[in-house]
Order: C-alpha cells, then sequence, then structure tokens
C-alpha cells in the first residue's frame, strides 16, 4: 500500500505546499490511480498538514471535511517575536541565519516555539500520525553540538511524546534524511522513549520523488527489530493495522 500525501495547503504562497484550487485536482487524480490500479496495490490519498496556529492546523474544519483516507500533523513553522513566520525544516547554514536575525542567537527559544506548536497541535488533533517528530534536532545540533542532551531539551521531548501516548496518536519513524545524512526523525536515541510509552509507528520514506518511495525504510524496521520492537503500524485495506517487523 502506497500513501500519497502532499504538504498540505497553506494560508499565504509557498513553492513546496499544494494550492488550494489544486486540492479537488489532487484528489481526483488520486481517486483515479485507485480505479486504475485496483487489485494490484492499494493507494491512499492524504495530505501532511502543518501546525501554525489555532486555526491553520489539522483539526480545522476545511482539512477534517476533506475525503481523506488519512492526515499527517507537523511542525515546521514557527512565529518569532515580530510576528513573523520562520522555516525550521531548512538547511543548517538558513537556520543559523534565522537562528541570529529572529532570536538572537537563543537556540533554547528558537527549539521551545517549535516543542509549542507541536504541543498544540497535538492537542487540536484532527490527524493520524505525528510527522518527522523533533525534527529540529538535526539543525539544533549543528548549531550546538551536544544540546540535544541537556536536561531541559530532553523534558521537553520526554513531554511531547507523553502527550502523544495521551492521546493515542501514532509517531512516523522518517527515513527521508538517512542516506545523506545517516539519521531518523525522531533520532534512533530518542526510540527508547516511544518504546516505554508503547506508542505505535509508522515507517515512512517521506520520499518526495518517487525513486525514494523505499529509501531507508529496510535500515529503520532492521533498527526498530534490533531495538526490541515488534510491530509497526501501515495502512491495509481501508484500517490501521499492527503488523510484524519480520
Amino acid at each position: 500500500s502506497y500513501g500519497i500525501s502532499s504538504h498540505a495547503p497553506l494560508p499565504f504562497e509557498t513553492c513546496w505546499t499544494l494550492s488550494q484550487e489544486r486540492v479537488p485536482d489532487y484528489l481526483q487524480e488520486i481517486g483515479r490511480l485507485k480505479q486504475r490500479y485496483a487489485g494490484e496495490i492499494e493507494i491512499y490519498a492524504g495530505l501532511e498538514i502543518d501546525y501554525l496556529n489555532e486555526i491553520q492546523n489539522p483539526a480545522n474544519s476545511y482539512f477534517q471535511a476533506l475525503p481523506l483516507d488519512y492526515r499527517i500533523g507537523s511542525v515546521h513553522l514557527v512565529y518569532t517575536d515580530e510576528e513573523e513566520i520562520i522555516d525550521t525544516d531548512t538547511d543548517p547554514e538558513n537556520f543559523r541565519y534565522l537562528l541570529e536575525k529572529h532570536f538572537r542567537g537563543n537556540l533554547q527559544e528558537m527549539v521551545t516555539r517549535y516543542f509549542v506548536a507541536a504541543m498544540r497541535m497535538v492537542e487540536a488533533g484532527g490527524f493520524d500520525f505525528v510527522g518527522h517528530a523533533n525534527k529540529i534536532f538535526y539543525n539544533a545540533e549543528q548549531s550546538c553540538p551536544g544540546i540535544t542532551e541537556e536536561d531541559w531539551y530532553k523534558k521537553k521531548l520526554s513531554d511531547f511524546f507523553v502527550f502523544v501516548a495521551e492521546k493515542g496518536l501514532m509517531v512516523e519513524i522518517n527515513t527521508k534524511a538517512y542516506i545523506q545524512k545517516g539519521c531518523f526523525f525522531p533520532s534512533i536515541r530518542d526510540w527508547k522513549i516511544l518504546q516505554e510509552l508503547q506508542i505505535p509507528l509508522v515507517v515512512n520514506s517521506d520520499a518526495h520523488r518517487p525513486e525514494l518511495i523505499h529509501a531507508g525504510r529496510a535500515e529503520a524496521l532492521q533498527q526498530l527489530k534490533e531495538k526490541g520492537f515488534k510491530t509497526v503500524m501501515e495502512l491495509r485495506e481501508g484500517k490501521w493495522q499492527e503488523v510484524p517487523i519480520v
């Protein structure tokens, strides 16, 4: 089974999100593919929906009304003191530039805003699983090596996963960066918390390009197996099902 999940529309234009005007075409084309390949592969329509604020998030009425098979809740964007919106999911050089420009180099403040947004997203709900949880850790480490081992950072991450578990949500093991950066999102060292909390996991490549559809997937499943995880969640026959890791 394959899920197609574009970045959902935002209330402003970007080069990386689906425009709202094209959503009907997007859903129609996925519907056509479902029929075309029925009996061969399962195809599901999804969206990766940003938490931006109390209005723009996966739970809002627009996204809830769409005939989607699944929804991903993700945080990429945070507000600055000047109420500007910046993207934390950028390259390390631009991340450092944004950190200096908008947060006066205060990485703890920037990371805190990321986790505040993530907590509010979980509270609002309206999605099936958390996309690339703690993705900010990579850029944070590039800017200040060792920061993710500090007590305040580990507490924010732990509190976040506890809240996810309380809400009964799944968490994605995102394999997108494995080939180039050798890491998963969340990081392997975060998986122990997921295991202790018994949070269901979904392994996804976040491919963006068809040739990367399985990139890092086998490696992630092997790592999960070695660390004692027995199952992952997969969307099959229209339902989320617990599947053994083999």
